[in-house]
This record gives structure tokens, C-alpha cells and sequence, in this order.
């Protein structure tokens, strides 16, 4: 079923002052303190300088395999690695060709291993946490170690001042948000059963954050 935010988003009462866009010095304090972590930050304005910026990350014959993100549906990268116009080898299309309910979910598990694996985050705190989480666990189990190299891309609506913010935008702003979607496109409600407070990236060049100047996921 093809679904669009607006199915939903119009809907869902959030709190919207834990959704708002960041201003440039709260973006520059930000990102300093995701590089003190040991994130790398890409900063673009749009979702076609997101788009051009994530495939400038993956190099050609690399395994590829993205969780569930709105946001890479809304900067076009889900449509780019379904259409297979890339060099790269995609795991989704391996995955969702299998008839056999049991070896899809073991292709998925070992999908976390990808050579780069893309996400969204569901908050940031202007401190430089990372704050996610999923029903299964099948997107953010790549982000702590599984993955080779791991590329976010988050907007800047998602930046909160500290770790409580955003462990409070997780409940109150991005949880409502993804619930309807679930019951939308699949008819179950969602959870937060499985939840990831990204504090440090100890890799170097490991995990990338394309932050966006937008309003963009949840």
C-alpha cells in the first residue's frame, strides 16, 4: 500500500515545540558536539543536497541495506535503491524476494551487517546524543556495531536541547507519529520496545550524520 505522511501526520497530535527546525548557532553547537563523539556531520539545506550527500558516502559494490525511515522516503533514497540505478548491491531486494518466511527473517538479520547500513534518528540532543528506537529492533540493531559504516540522515526539526528532551521527543513526537503509520500501512499498533541512546561513536569514520535543514521524519 503506497503511504504518504500526510496519510497520518495531519491526525496525530504531537508536542510541537520538541519539532521544531533548528537556528544556525543551535546547529553549529550541535554538530561540534556530535564531532567531539566521534560523529562525522554533513550539513546540507535540502533533500536533494541529502540525496547527492548520502550517495557520495557508499562506494560502488558496496552491500546496502536501510531500515524504516521516513526520511530517507522523503529525501528520495528509498526510490533511488529500489530503481537500481546505483552500483551498489541491495539487500531489501534480496530480502523481499524470498518466498519462505523463515529465510526472509534470517536474510534480515544478517542484513544488519551490511557494508553501510541508513537510518533516520528519532532525536538529537544539542549535547550530541542520539536517541531511537523501533517495535523489532530490525533498524536500530545495525547503528551500535553490526554495520560496517552506518549513514543517518535527520533533519533538523529532530535537534532538542539535552538527552531528557529527547528521550521526551521520543515519547511525545516521534512515537504518536510512527503508531498511526503502523496501524495505517500494517493495522497493529507500534511500541518503543527497543530503544538506543547512541552516546559515542568509538570507530573512526565509522557512522555519518547527514543533518538536513528541514522539517523532516519524526
Amino acid at each position: 500500500m503506497s503511504q504518504q505522511k500526510a496519510d497520518y501526520a495531519d491526525d496525530t497530535e504531537i508536542d510541537e515545540t520538541l519539532d521544531e527546525t533548528a537556528d544556525d548557532a543551535t546547529v553549529e553547537e550541535t554538530v561540534a558536539n556530535l564531532e567531539e563523539r566521534g560523529f562525522d556531520v554533513i550539513v546540507v539545506d535540502d533533500t536533494d543536497e541529502a540525496l547527492d550527500a548520502v550517495q557520495s558516502q557508499i562506494p560502488a559494490g558496496a552491500s546496502v541495506m536501510n531500515g524504516h525511515s521516513t526520511t530517507l522516503e522523503e529525501i528520495g533514497f528509498d526510490n533511488l535503491l529500489g530503481e537500481g540505478d546505483h552500483e551498489w548491491e541491495s539487500l531489501p531486494d534480496q530480502i523481499w524476494s524470498i518466498d519462505d518466511d523463515a529465510e526472509r527473517q534470517t536474510a534480515r538479520r544478517e542484513s544488519q551487517t551490511a557494508d553501510y547500513f541508513l537510518g533516520g534518528i528519532n532525536a538529537i540532543a544539542r549535547t550530541g546524543e542520539l536517541v531511537a528506537a523501533d517495535l523489532s529492533g530490525s533498524r536500530i540493531g545495525a547503528y551500535p556495531f553490526a554495520a560496517g559504516n552506518v549513514v543517518i540522515v535527520t533533519g533538523t526539526n529532530k535537534v532538542v536541547p539535552t538527552l531528557s528532551d529527547a528521550l521526551d521527543r521520543l515519547e511525545s513526537v516521534a512515537y504518536p507519529l510512527e503508531n498511526e503509520r503502523a496501524q495505517e500501512a500494517y493495522g497493529v499498533e507500534s511500541s518503543i520496545a527497543k530503544q538506543l541512546i547512541y552516546r559515542r561513536e568509538t570507530e573512526e569514520g565509522r557512522t555519518t550524520i547527514v543533518l538536513v535543514r528541514e522539517r523532516l521524519g519524526y
